[in-house]
């Protein structure tokens, strides 16, 4: 992730978490330059970013205020973000109901998606995402045993991704993903509040370390008013 993407991401939270109340103007760019140890311009392809998105709003010889109220969708998740639901949703009130919870010997299919051997056990992890009282995300994941070490049952309850990052330390580097609508299956009707007319999104993805070591293949369903991906793209400017 690029230095600019850190510091929209964190000036998003900041936003989100209301530490930068609406209406209130963001700190000087110099100020945030010097907290994020960046130059101008950086801090500038930072703000961009997010002024994009509708966070905040510029006025000349003014300042930049804080407008919160995003051009896109509340429900709407970026599609390069990899750190999960909790760090793009804290803010709201998130429960995970456990569907599955086993440990298995992957297919051929997974052997290569994760760069693994028949012998290589994986955690097999199906679990329902809901925010504030509404089915989200219907989850349905495989780590890699040796490198996401020691999973349990209580982690499913709450953020993969933290213990992943906090308690094992390891440096999420990036995904490949797949974007694509379906039609609902028997569990996206049974989870999702779906009928079998119902159109599904599905994201696919395979999770990579800051190494390029896979550690991680998943699929995530929800219904088509449910959720939405979105991409800022800041070009270079000569």
């Amino acid at each position: 992730m690029n230095k600019y993407e850190e510091i929209a991401n964190e000036l998003r939270r900041r936003i989100n978490d209301g530490e930068y109340a609406e209406g209130e103007m963001l700190p000087d760019q110099i100020e945030l330059a010097k907290e994020f140890c960046v130059s101008r311009m950086t801090l500038k392809k930072g703000i961009d970013m997010i002024a994009m998105e509708g966070l905040i709003i510029k006025k000349r010889g003014v300042g930049t205020f804080v407008l919160k109220s995003t051009l896109w969708n509340n429900g709407d998740s970026k599609i390069d973000d990899y750190q999960g639901l909790t760090q793009q949703f804290g803010h709201r009130k998130i429960v995970s109901k456990k569907i599955l919870f086993d440990i298995v010997f992957p297919n051929e299919e997974l052997q290569k998606l994760l760069l693994i051997e028949a012998s290589d056990p994986v955690y097999h992890v199906q679990r329902l995402r809901i925010i504030d009282n509404k089915p989200y995300i219907l989850e349905d994941s495989y780590f890699v045993a040796s490198i996401i070490t020691q999973l349990k049952e209580e982690h499913l309850y709450g953020s993969i991704y933290a213990y992943i990052r906090d308690e094992l330390g390891l440096k999420i580097g990036g995904a490949y993903r797949k974007i694509h609508a379906d039609v609902p299956g028997e569990l996206d009707i049974q989870e999702l509040n779906c009928d079998e007319h119902t159109p599904v999104l599905e994201v696919e993805q395979v999770v990579y370390l800051e190494n390029g070591t896979p550690f991680e293949y998943s699929t995530s369903r929800n219904r088509y008013d449910t959720r939405s991906y979105t991409m800022t793209d800041i070009v270079g400017r000569h």
